[in-house]
């Protein structure tokens, strides 16, 4: 049994993203023998002959890291309908975007759709990109008071307390977490989408009724833009492609 179908079948059996390391830990429990022998007792050795190079053996680590490397290089085939990806400091597999349509339709046939209303995404938008940032904040640059939602982004722990900010009053500041990351199929804060690609995205989604029909943001509003880059929420495998309502 190769260390890379056993890589394959972890990858794919978790619900999570799962670490190098954590696959590391159950490969070398599953597997001891894959773990580097210790060298044997040097043989004697006939005078005038040199004493054989004994191979370096790679550690189980390196091993499956190169393993994942190849899942992901082979998933990238546009044969193939499941790709790896790097996500949340760990790897999973996941629907590749391309097919979203067809999966989305496969998903509400077994389903109803789960969706966060306009609001709740509004709010989460401006604490992923103003991250860390307190309520009196969000509910300036949005224009309406963010207060209720919170709660909910909190219940659905795709948001987080961070302290609270050194000014008068000392208002709880807020963050993203691992979970937001997960459900929206980012590596990390850096693939976030520029605002503009956001404001896009809220809008076909309107258009879709995946929402509730709302107006974008107000161009203009006071969020720092991110590195653009194109994943969205619609780039998760399909059992997390959304998160729960508000």
């Amino acid at each position: 049994m190769s260390i890379k179908s056993q890589v394959e079948a972890i990858i794919y059996a978790a619900e999570e993203p799962v670490t190098i390391e954590q696959i590391s830990v159950l490969l070398r429990e599953a597997n001891a023998a894959a773990e580097p022998a210790c060298a044997p007792p040097e043989a004697d050795v006939p005078e005038g002959e040199s004493q054989p190079r004994l191979e370096v053996v790679p550690s189980l680590k390196a091993e499956i890291r190169r393993a994942v490397d190849e899942l992901i290089a082979e998933s990238a085939s546009p044969d193939r309908g499941i790709e790896v990806r790097a996500i949340a400091g760990g790897y999973r597999m996941a629907t590749k975007p391309e097919h979203h349509e067809v999966v989305r339709a496969f998903a509400r046939s077994l389903i109803p759709p789960v969706r966060l209303s306009f609001p709740a995404l509004e709010t989460l938008a401006v604490i992923a990109y103003k991250q860390p940032v307190t309520v009196p904040e969000i509910s300036e640059i949005r224009g309406v008071d963010s207060s209720g939602v919170i709660g909910t982004l909190l219940d659905r722990k795709l948001i987080t307390t961070a302290g609270r900010k050194q000014v008068i009053g000392r208002p709880i500041l807020y963050k993203t977490t691992r979970e937001f990351l997960m459900r929206f199929g980012l590596k990390d804060l850096s693939e976030l989408p520029s605002v503009e690609e956001f404001e896009k995205l809220m809008s076909e989604a309107a258009q879709q009724e995946l929402l509730p029909p709302h107006s974008p943001a107000p161009a203009g509003s006071d969020i720092d833009a991110a590195r653009p880059a194109a994943p969205s929420e619609e780039h998760c495998a399909a059992p997390a492609a959304s998160a729960a309502s508000d």
